[in-house]
């Protein structure tokens, strides 16, 4: 795998894994004592999180592009 290919697994896995775990932890503003700020869905995430997100995401992006790499080198090194 050259450096353009793993750019753009590693971009991939990245929006994978951050789609992935952008869920995860969240409560709507009516979960968390009725305090809905005006003129927003009471379902909208209070505290969403996304530097921790991004940084799990980024870690799970490192982590599957090395495994697509040990997959892929093999392969490419046996043709």
């Amino acid at each position: 795998m050259d450096l353009v290919g793993g750019i753009v697994v590693f971009v991939i896995s990245w929006w994978l894994s951050f789609f992935c775990v952008l869920p995860i932890g969240v409560q709507g503003q009516f979960e968390d004592g009725g305090d809905v700020i005006q003129g927003t869905e009471e379902g909208a995430p209070k505290e969403p999180m996304l530097k921790k997100k991004v940084i799990w995401a980024t870690i799970g992006a490192v982590v599957l592009t090395l495994i697509a790499h040990f997959f892929v080198v093999p392969w490419l090194a046996a043709s």
